[in-house]
């Protein structure tokens, strides 16, 4: 430091601002440091950096299942930020949905010194209200604000209703439901607004037929629904049981949308690839992943700033994006 001071021609105070980011630098004071450190080849001393700051420039993400494509979503907004705001990021990956492993991920982050923690889909199986250290400040990324900690996710209801009020509004008498895993948050709540909506609206509500998320239990769920003629919209808890409905009405003889409208949820990217283009609810999980990230950061740099700050929208609401997999029946 002493060296890109003598160089640069100023105090080594003015290098320390500069190196811990302090705006009490002018911009040509600024320029004429950095090209010093470059020159010399300058590398800040992280953990002499955190003595004189207080901070690591890291942050640590802990999630359930990094090869589920929405999870990776945030995840990828998360860092994607974080680097633009030069902080690192730490991510530890929970293999089972218990409060002491999703715990034990915590403490492992911050006993690796990490500024702050971004928890994504902090939902466990073993207890209903998970507890989380406060050492570090911490939010947490998921659709259910049952939490104590700043909690941000999508508004999955809202999503699942716009899909079933787009089905009655074509005409249709009612709406049948494949249906996510039991065990699943996301899918609990998708099939607690279906049924509502299609009660509010005094239609039949027919059993949900469960799968586990993949193309193979929805096609297994449409052979069985489409045993019956008077099956006319379904709507499919995620994209991928959606094709394997888009799959059976096929082998069935079912014209999709003539026979049959089906609307799925997330629009991956494939939706818009399949025949016929796939009908279905789009999630901005990136915008979660932003809004977890810019909450987190406000507390680590101003940490005067209440945790649960006013001005900041919870909820991303979900869009429906209509292609040629719906239309009225007999259409």
């Amino acid at each position: 430091m002493a060296d890109v001071a003598k160089l640069a021609g100023v105090s080594g105070q003015t290098v320390s601002r500069v190196v811990n980011g302090n705006d009490r630098v002018t911009a040509a004071t600024r320029l004429k440091v950095e090209t010093a450190m470059k020159q010399l080849g300058y590398r800040a001393n992280i953990a002499a950096r955190a003595l004189a700051t207080g901070r690591f420039g890291t942050i640590g993400v802990v999630t359930f299942n990094l090869s589920a494509v929405l999870n990776v979503r945030i995840v990828e907004a998360v860092v994607t930020g974080a680097q633009a705001r030069g902080y690192s990021v730490s991510i530890a990956v929970v293999d089972a949905p218990t409060e002491k492993d999703v715990r034990a991920a915590v403490r492992g982050l911050t006993d690796r010194a990490v500024d702050g923690v971004i928890v994504i889909e902090a939902r466990v199986l073993d207890t209903p209200h998970l507890q989380l250290s406060d050492e570090v400040p911490l939010v947490i990324a998921d659709s259910k604000a049952a939490h104590r900690h700043p909690t941000f996710g999508m508004d999955e209801a809202a999503g699942a209703r716009a899909a079933v009020d787009h089905l009655l509004e074509l005409g249709h008498a009612t709406v049948h439901h494949v249906a996510g895993p039991a065990g699943s948050h996301p899918a609990q709540r998708r099939r607690a607004a279906w049924q509502r909506l299609l009660k509010r609206a005094g239609r039949a509500i027919p059993p949900p037929v469960v799968g586990d998320w993949s193309p193979r239990s929805g096609y297994d769920a449409a052979l069985r629904l489409l045993t019956d003629d008077s099956v006319t919209a379904v709507f499919a808890a995620n994209d991928q049981m959606a094709v394997g409905v888009l799959r059976a009405a096929a082998e069935l003889g079912r014209r999709v949308p003539g026979d049959l409208s089906v609307v799925g949820f997330d629009d991956l990217d494939f939706a818009p690839f399949l025949t016929p283009p796939l009908t279905t609810v789009r999630q901005d999980l990136a915008a979660v992943g932003r809004r977890c990230l810019e909450h987190l950061i406000a507390q680590i740099e101003t940490p005067a700033v209440p945790a649960t700050a006013a001005g900041t929208s919870r909820f991303v609401r979900p869009e429906l994006v209509v292609r040629a997999s719906t239309a009225p029946p007999g259409r």
